[in-house]
């Protein structure tokens, strides 16, 4: 089990105060007052600046933060493991879902897998997308996730430390506001992009990406490239309070209400596919086969 004072930490952090924490934990604040001042002398860091205004989480505490959520996932997800275990059931697939790495297409391909293999199960586990979690989950693969569905490439799978087999290679298009000019189309030309800012991840991100990059650099000087660093809900609002253009793949079609994803006529894509383990259980390469085949079946060339 994990430590509750985690919990408290977050409790304290998302409140912003010791008595507003303690209403929602039903305690009182000087109970949780005694919970965060343990946990800080345990870390021997302060992980809030305590002000007349409230409370304000410091450098170690907004990093301190990101890790707690993910180890109390963690603990919880190694419950659910633990009681698999004790039921035999070893036929269980977690599938990772976030809103870069929806599982949408996973369901809608599920009467398919479990025709072909019928004794397999699934679960959910949602997880945010953190630069912490992009690592931890994906060099993590097979221990409180199994599979995730994303887009990638050689290099991220190295960096990583995980293997995945490819179902298809996606467009590399743009993210637009709804209220951008260029969100009254349906498709756009390179053309349509000159003038505007292009938000791309930062070089050797991906292969694909960069090969992106450099195409416009040489070709297309009129279009302004501009690095981020991670993928996250932050990107896309950037994207939209900003006006900017993002790159982006036909999957996230729904992650942000106010953006629509738009093609673009050139050639560039990404593989797509699903990332698992660099030792796999067979279980897992059982699920792995099955949707490349229920995908397959699904949309014949």
């Amino acid at each position: 089990m994990y430590n509750h004072q985690l919990e408290t930490f977050l409790q304290v952090a998302d409140a912003g105060s010791f008595s507003k924490a303690g209403e929602a934990m039903f305690i009182s604040p000087t109970a949780v007052m005694k919970q965060i001042n343990l946990l800080e002398s345990a870390l021997d860091v302060r992980l809030f600046d305590r002000t007349p205004r409230g409370l304000t989480l410091t450098n170690a505490g907004k990093s301190y933060y990101q890790d707690a959520k993910y180890m109390i996932q963690y603990a919880k997800d190694a419950q659910v493991r633990a009681k698999n275990a004790m039921q035999g059931n070893s036929s269980m697939i977690r599938l990772g879902s976030s809103l870069m790495t929806p599982c949408q297409f996973l369901m809608q391909l599920w009467p398919q897998i479990h025709e072909l293999q019928p004794q397999l199960k699934f679960e959910i586990v949602n997880f945010e997308n953190t630069p912490e979690n992009a690592r931890e989950i994906l060099k993590n693969l097979g221990q409180n996730i199994d599979v995730v569905a994303g887009i990638f490439d050689e290099t991220m799978l190295t960096l990583r430390g995980c293997t995945a087999r490819e179902l298809l290679r996606v467009p590399i298009c743009v993210a637009v506001s709804i209220y951008h000019p260029l969100a009254r189309k349906k498709r756009l030309t390179v053309q349509d992009l000159y003038g505007q800012k292009l938000m791309l991840m930062k070089r050797n991100w991906s292969k694909y990406t960069d090969q992106l990059r450099d195409d416009l650099w040489e070709h297309h000087p009129e279009i302004e490239i501009v690095d981020f660093s991670f993928y996250n809900l932050e990107a896309f609002n950037q994207c939209e309070h900003n006006n900017v253009l993002l790159m982006a793949v036909p999957q996230w079609d729904q992650v942000h209400p106010l953006l629509k994803i738009l093609p673009v006529e050139w050639e560039h894509q990404i593989p797509f596919g699903l990332l698992y383990s660099h030792t796999p259980s067979q279980t897992v390469l059982d699920f792995v086969d099955a949707t490349v085949k229920a995908f397959a079946s699904t949309n014949p060339e």
